[in-house]
């Protein structure tokens, strides 16, 4: 057992609401995490409300400063920021830390939703605004309901679980307009030729679906897209 597996003993308020039975340890039945989740809710949508326009960037925590994929994500938010848009990330480190320093330097606001984790995630310095989360799906919602488009670089099972997630909200109607970047070809191109050639082949998917994201390998390209996508920012 690995040692990110080992710290897996400490146990989050996500571990808690799914384990059985039904009262857990400390005596706290479901019902009553209700609140506990309302609570989170309640709290992003005040300090998000009056957001404006906004893309959210997810990628790997594991992408050091020194990995050109930092460097890339760094300057991605960097030309969103200046072209409107505040930046979303997780908040962690990693691609998270890159999106929110590319947004400082594009003078826009940088936001940081945080994670409870036993391990890996802590809120890294370039978030204006953060809020910390006990639970993913609460802060999974508030990465979605706040953002007009998504950038995903590349990263492990939490952004592949959140690429696909936008997909399915997007090919189900539940968003429209949604720009979705899929950055860096060299990274993503074999999980790109799956989807092609097996779900798609299969007829497990739509033709159309595959237009549900573009891959991109700059910044300007990805940049473009999601301004092309969305349209000019109202400025009033």
């Amino acid at each position: 057992m690995n040692k990110e597996h080992k710290m897996l003993s400490k146990k989050t308020e996500d571990q808690r609401l799914l384990a059985s039975p039904y009262r857990d340890s400390e005596g706290v039945p479901d019902s009553w995490r209700v609140f506990r989740v309302m609570g989170e809710f309640v709290e992003g949508f005040d300090t998000l409300s009056d957001l404006g326009p906004a893309i959210t960037i997810f990628g790997s925590a594991r992408t050091k400063p020194e990995n050109p994929q930092y460097q890339e994500t760094v300057e991605i938010a960097r030309l969103l920021g200046e072209a409107g848009y505040a930046i979303i990330t997780g908040g962690g480190p990693g691609i998270m830390r890159a999106g929110n320093e590319g947004a400082r330097k594009g003078d826009t606001l940088s936001i940081g939703l945080n994670i409870e984790l036993p391990f890996e995630q802590n809120l890294n310095p370039f978030a204006d605004v953060s809020i910390d989360f006990r639970y993913f799906f609460s802060r999974k919602t508030m990465l979605v309901k706040y953002a007009c488009g998504y950038v995903i670089c590349p990263g492990g099972f939490g952004t592949m679980d959140e690429f696909f997630e936008s997909l399915t909200l997007i090919q189900t109607g539940k968003l429209s307009e949604f720009p979705v970047v899929l950055y860096d070809s060299s990274y993503w191109g074999g999980l790109v030729d799956w989807l092609r050639n097996t779900m798609l082949e299969d007829g497990k998917i739509s033709p159309g679906d595959m237009d549900l994201f573009k891959v991109c390998d700059t910044p300007e390209e990805a940049r473009d897209h999601i301004v092309n996508g969305l349209g000019p920012i109202d400025a009033s």
